[in-house]
């Protein structure tokens, strides 16, 4: 099971979907990229430029889905990651990918996960007694289902491992694969 899969959707964070996909590449895994429809989608980029309060938001690249959320078998697979961006906010409502991510939860399979990306498994009600970093604009959406928020860039709750945003990705990317490598061996 070498098969990882990586959440998106239109509106995906461009640093925070390649770094892991990459990553995963260098250790061996096969990153699957899993969306609403097998398409190609539009990532973005975000930032909270200095002197603002809100999120500046810009094109990314866009990235080729490899399958569609409601053909996804989560028992084929090692592990899976939670993208941010704002595609989150309309993803945690597809049926499919609340399966999906209710079975990596219950199976303690390795789960990463990063800012917006907490949305996801707190609507899947999968966050409740759970400690988890997002971004701080995330944070009600993780405590008013249950979870308890920590401002680190690396969070690991048993089998989950999250960060606040992308400039966390040297934190808690390496601690989710080496996860995924003691899983496989």
């Amino acid at each position: 099971m070498d098969h990882v899969l990586i959440i998106v959707g239109d509106a995906t964070e461009t640093v925070d979907t390649l770094y892991p996909y990459y990553r995963l590449i260098e250790a061996g895994f096969r990153p699957v990229v899993a969306a609403p429809e097998k398409r190609r989608y539009q990532m973005v980029l975000h930032e909270v430029k200095p002197g603002w309060t809100i999120t500046k938001e810009w094109e990314g690249y866009t990235i080729e889905a490899d399958i569609a959320f409601r053909d996804v078998r989560p028992e084929e697979y090692a592990g899976i990651f939670f993208s941010g961006g704002r595609a989150p906010e309309y993803l945690r409502y597809d049926e499919d990918l609340v399966r999906i991510t209710r079975h990596f939860f219950e199976s303690g399979k390795p789960i990463a996960c990063v800012c917006h990306g907490v949305e996801i498994p707190a609507y899947a009600g999968c966050v409740k007694g759970r400690r988890m970093a997002t971004v701080p604009k995330c944070r009600f959406d993780l405590e008013v289902c249950g979870g308890i928020f920590v401002d680190e860039p690396c969070v690991i709750d048993g089998n989950l491992v999250s960060g606040r945003t992308y400039h966390d990705h040297g934190h808690y990317i390496g601690p989710w694969i080496r996860m995924l490598e003691a899983r496989r061996a």
